[in-house]
Order: C-alpha cells, then structure tokens, then sequence
C-alpha cells in the first residue's frame, strides 16, 4: 500500500492513490509521505476551542515509465483532499522529476515536506533525496521566507486573527534559522527554544483557548509591527553573511538519481 500509517484512516483519496495509473501497489513508487501539519508550526488545536485536525500530506511519487516516455504522460502532480472522521486530509505528491526541479528553484515548501519529521511512509530514496538536498539550500532561500512573512502579516493587517501573526513569526524565524545553519526547522516551538521571544507562548495561548478566527487584542498590533520589522530585517541582514552558497551545487546528483530510477523501472 501506498500509505501505511495507524493515524491515516484510508478511504477515497488514498483508494484513488492506490489504484491509479500514476501510483500503484509498487511501494517503490512512492519514495516518501511526509505530514505538513499546523500543529508542526504551533500547537493550534489543544485548547477547548480547537480547530478540527488539518493534515497536509506531501510527498514524491515516479511516474511508470512508460508514462514518461511517450505522448502522453502521465500526472506529474497529484491533488486529492477529503475529511474522515473531523480530520481534513489533503495530499499533494510530485513526480520525482518535478520535485527535483523545485528543489533546485530555492523552494523552501518543498525543503520543509523532504525534512518534516512527520513521516507516515520512508523509503532508502527520501533519505538520498534529503542527503542530495543540502546541496540545494542558499542564502537565496531567504527570499522565500521573506515573501512567506508578508503575505500573512498583509493577512494578518486584514484579518486582526493570530493565526496568520504566528505564521509572520515562524517564517522569518525558520528563515533566520536556516541561514545561519542550513538546517530547516518548521516547529514554532523549538525555534523558539532557539530564538526566546517571550510575546509568542501568550500568542500560542490566545490561538490554543480560541479558534480559527481568534481575533489578537486591541491595541497590540502596533508593537507587532515592529518586532515584524525587527525580524525581517535581521532576515535580510543573516541572509548577506550566510555561510550558504548563492546557489545550489546538487544538480548533477539529482540527475543521476533520477536516471538511476529510470532506468531501474
């Protein structure tokens, strides 16, 4: 089976998944399934107003080859979504290839589902992949998380919630934390082991005893604001010294990963 994992309940997604041209019962065709989840970030849903579960499953499929090699291919991206038993399932897999392109494009969604520690399947290859993938982290990933923090702090500015201000945080956190170390870390809670904002467990507080839609107290949005600019300029600054390369050096070893798994179909 595709997904092997006591806290995935199967049903038509992962049917579909299973019996589908683009991913059948070969468990080589699907290297890794990795769980993106809120509660990764920050814990969202322990309070008695929390949030139905949300489970973001990703992963890296291959493509039969003979779905590669001809006029007609076959999907190289692979959308299902459902909700069983009050927890909503979405799952997206890429194709080896394209996974590997994104890698090389300074994606830093696609390094966060390679290094999530949530893994509901693994394979020898997901662990080749995250080995060949440190190649792939640059300063320039900063940009990702950059743009990732001011797309939610314009939602937050709309909105007031808290929720889109604890994702401002955990992005130029993750990201200030990458390029000092090249390692990615998505847990709002051990980055702030790391960092120690004392605002953020009273931010925590407000999200785990509301909801979706808790709403951050009057007079508070200001003060946010400048610890917002703080961060995003210690961002940009740890981004110009970095120790990381301006540009990925592992494109030779995806390609021969990736004619290693053709040629091995």
């Amino acid at each position: 089976m595709l997904i092997q994992a006591q806290f995935v309940h199967h049903g038509p997604v992962f049917d579909e998944l299973t019996t589908s041209n683009a991913v059948d019962s070969d468990p080589l065709n699907c290297y890794h399934l990795t769980v993106r989840r809120d509660a990764e970030d920050f814990p969202l849903k322990s309070g008695p107003g929390g949030d139905a579960g949300h489970d973001l499953l990703r992963g890296v499929h291959i493509l039969p080859l003979r779905e590669v090699i001809g006029l007609r291919t076959g999907r190289e991206t692979i959308e299902q979504s459902e909700v069983c038993n009050g927890m909503h399932l979405d799952l997206v897999t890429h194709e080896v290839k394209k996974f590997s392109l994104l890698l090389l494009k300074k994606n830093g969604y696609v390094l966060e589902q390679l290094y999530s520690p949530l893994v509901v399947q693994t394979t020898p290859v997901h662990a080749e992949l995250q080995a060949i993938a440190r190649g792939c982290v640059t300063r320039y990933h900063a940009y990702h998380y950059l743009g990732l923090a001011r797309s939610q702090w314009q939602l937050f500015e709309t909105e007031g919630r808290v929720k889109p201000l604890l994702y401002v945080y955990r992005a130029l956190l993750t990201g200030i934390h990458l390029m000092r170390t090249g390692e990615v870390e998505a847990n709002l809670l051990r980055l702030n082991d790391m960092f120690r904002l004392p605002f953020l467990a009273e931010l925590i507080a407000y999200k785990q005893e509301g909801s979706e839609q808790t709403v951050l107290p009057e007079g508070q949005t200001a003060w946010h604001q400048q610890e917002y600019g703080q961060l995003r300029a210690a961002l940009e600054a740890t981004s110009k010294t970095s120790q990381l390369p301006p540009a990925p050096s592992a494109q030779a070893a995806l390609h021969a990963l990736l004619v290693r798994l053709r040629l091995a179909q």
